[in-house]
């Protein structure tokens, strides 16, 4: 495997979390899969780019990319081994012929310079433990002009299924689930200001935040919605660290708020809100600053 800097990262995506979104990829593509057009239109995904996805995962938005771009090709790069698996199975059924798949972090990865006309990302970008250098590094791969467009989550209290498992308090330790923090998370990036600060040190231009949401589709019904909140990796944190008639009172509790978010069907749509946030290497630079 090539260098990896980003070791906290990697353990959990080669581990029980990585396992569990390679195993569920379908369900978490229904929960994200509203921010997909967003993105590949806001990256100008078309004709014959070349495009790098940035924590592909499973690869949805990768293969995407490809399909859009048919005499242009796309590259997945991530830290976990059992999602990189499923995406280049998943490829194979699907008959994607110009796409491709890596392991490797971001940050340090030897990505050739200015291979790419676009850089895109659905929440594959708030780990870095050096989100500048990653930055940096990602735009070295850019083509001068070339665009970066990823999606973030905005504030925790602005998405549902953070309010979700909030809504457990009392019974499980939930404390400062889902704060924004300065650190690698799902929230390191939800203040603008600070993803503007990153992008211009990292050498960007033309930076743009720009408010998205989009429903999710989080189970067949509440009690199956969940048993999957509850499976994900701050539920299971937070599950390990109840006795077994706690569980089950925290199982009871988020099915019955779960519940009041059942659609005609049955199915649970819970709302997420995020950042879509463009960028460009700039034209008149050969490089990026060495971020080194």
């Amino acid at each position: 495997m090539p260098e990896i800097v980003n070791t906290q990262q990697a353990q959990a995506w080669n581990g029980p979390e990585g396992a569990h979104w390679a195993r569920h990829q379908d369900r978490w593509n229904a929960v994200n899969e509203g921010f997909n057009e967003p993105l590949l239109t806001a990256a100008s995904v078309t004709g014959d780019c070349r495009t790098l996805d940035l924590g592909c995962g499973a690869g949805q938005t990768t293969r995407l990319a490809a399909l859009r771009a048919p005499e242009g090709s796309a590259l997945g790069l991530d830290l976990s081994a059992p999602m990189l698996a499923e995406a280049r199975t998943r490829a194979a059924i699907e008959g994607v012929a110009n796409v491709s798949f890596l392991q490797g972090d971001a940050q340090v990865h030897p990505l050739e310079e200015a291979a790419f006309d676009a850089a895109i990302s659905r929440y594959g970008v708030m780990f870095y433990t050096d989100p500048e250098k990653a930055f940096g590094n990602i735009g070295r791969a850019l083509r001068p002009g070339g665009r970066l467009a990823f999606i973030c989550p905005s504030a925790p209290e602005l998405n549902g299924w953070v309010t979700a498992m909030t809504s457990l308090d009392g019974i499980l330790p939930v404390g400062d689930f889902g704060t924004p923090g300065d650190g690698p998370g799902m929230f390191s990036l939800s203040a603008p200001d600070r993803v503007r600060a990153v992008l211009t040190a990292a050498g960007y231009t033309d930076v743009t935040v720009d408010e998205v949401t989009a429903y999710g589709t989080w189970g067949q019904d509440a009690a199956h919605a969940a048993d999957f909140l509850l499976a994900t990796g701050p539920g299971r944190h937070l599950m390990q660290q109840a006795d077994p008639s706690t569980r089950v009172r925290a199982l009871e509790a988020l099915t019955a708020h779960l519940t009041a978010h059942e659609t005609s069907d049955g199915t649970v749509r819970l709302l997420s809100t995020s950042w879509l946030v463009t960028a460009e290497r700039p034209q008149g630079w050969s490089v990026l600053p060495d971020l080194a």
